[in-house]
């Protein structure tokens, strides 16, 4: 099994202590050697400022390859083009592009009256800049407000054609679902890379409650494992060997990239990259 290409995603910080955290996560992964890292946005925008500094500082810090996330929440047009701008200034030239989440307590996303309306909208006016490699988000089950799959699919391809480069995907806790939905798309003339998004599982109820808020079939199974490992106090032993396999499933079947969702906590993805033949790599420099 050849060693995949690795990404990881981080959330900025909103405190000293959180800043500290960070910081450690990425000393501990940057030596995997990940093609790039990102940094996301909170739900309605809120983090917009704390995400600016954070790849601003981890570009000219880190060494990284920094991917900045943008929304068209609660933002016009000319303010989310000048944090792109900023962006740009600050020598970052990737984005990850979303709609975003709507601010938590509302009904759904309205779209600001100067705003972007959409992703797509948002994605053809930073293509159109050419300052930028785009990502974008892609759901290997349903999106919790599309209709069906196809849905999700046919936006997915539009989102392609206005600019973007790559698709991230949503996590998911089985081998098939991102394999059908690959396949799927590949049908439907999608033909840029797919990445599909792990998430290490650190806590269980946790990331049980975050699937089903986002749409992601949590199998009975799952919840049985890791009921008796926690009885047993191996839920890390038990979240290491499913992450692991569930990666080396991928990997059979011809994935070459895989984007963690760090939750800037490092140890059991820095565990599972291990595991998978990913290891530290020495800089020449440091070679006496």
């Amino acid at each position: 099994m050849t060693a995949p290409h690795i990404s990881f995603e981080f959330f900025p910080p909103q405190n000293l202590e959180a800043s500290f955290r960070l910081w450690d996560t990425v000393q501990a992964l940057a030596p995997l050697d990940p093609r790039f890292v990102s940094v996301t946005y909170g739900a309605g925008g809120t983090t917009r400022d704390l995400t600016r500094d954070a790849v601003a500082t981890l570009h000219k810090s880190s060494g990284l390859n920094v991917a900045a996330h943008l929304t068209c929440v609660n933002a016009t047009r000319e303010e989310t083009l000048k944090i792109a701008d900023d962006f740009a200034a600050a020598g970052v030239s990737e984005i990850v592009a979303l709609r975003g989440d709507p601010p938590k307590g509302s009904a759904g996303f309205e779209p600001h009256p100067e705003g972007f309306a959409n992703s797509v909208d948002l994605i053809a006016a930073l293509a159109d800049t050419g300052r930028f490699t785009i990502r974008v988000g892609a759901y290997p089950e349903k999106h919790p407000e599309a209709a069906d799959q196809k849905a999700d699919i046919d936006w997915l391809k539009r989102k392609i054609d206005a600019g973007a480069s790559e698709a991230l995907t949503q996590f998911f806790f089985e081998a098939e679902t991102f394999l059908r939905f690959r396949d799927a798309c590949a049908k439907a003339g999608i033909d840029a890379p797919i990445v599909p998004g792990i998430l290490p599982i650190e806590n269980w109820k946790g990331a049980r409650n975050f699937a089903r808020r986002c749409g992601t079939d949590v199998p009975a199974w799952l919840d049985d494992a890791f009921e008796k490992a926690v009885r047993d106090g191996r839920e890390d032993l038990l979240a290491t060997a499913i992450c692991t396999e569930l990666c080396s499933d991928l990997l059979d079947e011809g994935v070459e990239a895989l984007h963690f969702y760090t939750l800037n906590r490092p140890e059991l993805t820095r565990d599972v990259c291990h595991a998978l033949g990913v290891v530290p790599q020495v800089r020449l420099e440091n070679v006496a």
